[in-house]
């Protein structure tokens, strides 16, 4: 999910045909809301999981990585972009925001540690 949503869906909404800034943001909005509880929800089963102590020590620094990133999007980066898109919704024209290098650099991190966390799991 993060995968199709970060890295296609989000950049190639922008280059549909009538597609507008604020249309864009607003169907951001929405996508990266379902995204990140549908995230919220799958980080509590993963540390309900790794707390019944099945899991190896590996598997559980990178779940629990996976699960610190996703914090770290939500309460530091979403923030600034949300006043960002409320702004350009309002109708102005602030700046440009580097949030969302620091969202996409935190989105490959935790796709790296929830990949690492699948290999180990499988390899058992």
């Amino acid at each position: 999910m993060v995968l199709a949503i970060s890295f296609l869906e989000a950049p190639l909404k922008f280059r549909a045909p009538d597609v507008t800034v604020r249309i864009g943001l607003g169907i951001g909005r929405l996508v990266f809301r379902a995204l990140n509880s549908v995230e919220g929800v799958f980080a509590v089963a993963l540390l309900t999981v790794a707390a019944s102590g099945s899991l190896s020590a590996r598997a559980m620094v990178a779940l629990t990585a996976a699960v610190a990133l996703l914090v770290l999007q939500l309460a530091l980066v979403r923030p600034r972009l949300t006043r960002r898109s409320n702004a350009v919704l309002a109708g102005q024209d602030p700046p440009r925001s580097h949030a969302h290098y620091a969202y996409i650099g935190l989105e490959a991190a935790k796709v790296a540690a929830l990949i690492t966390a699948g290999v180990l799991l499988l390899a058992g």
